[in-house]
């Protein structure tokens, strides 16, 4: 789901646990965002807001939803030089955009939106959903195609076998499986599930920094624990992730790599931006409902559109790197 937050800031947390000099464990924090939802916050966070390109990591669920109201019902909404990824373990959530997609987001099915110089969608739990439960995460675009055109991509990754572990590679490539997704930098995403007593090292690229976020159970990232909704981040270096479960239950992980991003971003509701001028502006045209972001057909959820929050007193600076 979208940053559907009333009031959002910069966010200032307690300082991340360094697990040893090779692993930093990043813990939630947790954001109410209406009806019931809750999300686990990994990115981004005050010591890490960045891994690679990704900037943003929501993880939800398993919520029961079956109760009335208690659902996704999210309004067309904006976004900026970003993409959006959906990955979905549980429910069906309905996606509509103003490029004229009418899209399904199911499990193991990835679905990857550009915002670009602008587009805005609306996100619904379908219809029969009783539980919600994935992860929401945003890729910043670098400079040369934070305005690049709107537009919408559908994949179904297969599921490949790694010393055991089921694996589907949402983005990027690993272990010889490629994604068809293109992407505007170099990028991994994929999904691990490990059974019992597991252990891999995973081949990485080297020049990549690297997140695991763990979805269910416990796992072992360099011998170090990683608990259910904590993100392990491993720097650029190592050639192999190391990954064990040591449960009797499988554990399910997403892992997050790419090359680390340079470039200063300004992040700020669901605009991303190089300076707090340029996310003033974005707000304002989205305001008056300019046709930077176009409209949503066939969204009959609620309001026909979700304001944007007040901008903050003081001016958005850039997100702090470690």
């Amino acid at each position: 789901m979208s940053n559907v937050e009333e009031a959002p800031t910069e966010i200032r947390c307690q300082a991340e646990k360094s697990a040893s000099p090779g692993v930093e464990i990043i813990t939630p924090h947790r954001v109410p965002l209406g009806g019931g939802l809750e999300v686990r916050r990994t990115l981004p966070r005050h010591t890490r807001s960045m891994i690679g390109a990704w900037c943003f990591a929501d993880h939800y669920g398993p919520h029961d939803v079956s109760a009335g109201g208690g659902g996704m019902n999210v309004p067309p909404h904006p976004h900026t030089g970003l993409q959006t990824v959906s990955w979905l373990f549980e429910g069906v959530v309905e996606h509509r955009d103003s490029l004229g997609t009418h899209a399904l987001v199911r499990p193991g099915e990835l679905n990857l939106m550009t915002g670009g110089h602008g587009i805005c969608h609306s996100e619904v739990s379908a219809p029969g959903t009783a539980v919600l439960h994935g992860v929401q995460l945003w890729v910043a675009l670098p400079d040369a195609h934070r305005d690049a055109p709107a537009n919408f991509e559908h994949h179904t990754p297969p599921v490949v076998e790694i010393d055991g572990a089921a694996v589907r590679v949402l983005l990027g490539e690993l272990a010889g499986e490629r994604s068809p997704v293109p992407t505007f930098s170099p990028l991994l995403g994929a999904e691990l599930v490990l059974p019992p007593g597991a252990r891999l090292r995973l081949p990485v690229d080297p020049g990549h920094e690297h997140g695991v976020l763990v979805d269910s159970g416990t796992l072992e990232l360099a011998g170090h624990p990683v608990a259910r909704g904590e993100l392990g981040f491993v720097a650029a270096g190592p050639a192999g992730l190391e990954l064990a479960n040591p449960t009797g239950t499988d554990v399910r992980v997403v892992l997050l790599g790419g090359a680390p991003f340079t470039e200063d971003i300004v992040m700020w509701w669901n605009f991303i931006g190089r300076g707090h001028d340029e996310i003033a502006a974005f707000r304002e045209e989205w305001q008056r409902q300019s046709e930077r972001f176009g409209r949503v057909q066939g969204y009959t959820g609620g309001p026909a559109w979700l304001p944007a929050p007040p901008l903050p007193e003081t001016r958005i600076r850039p997100r702090a790197r470690p």
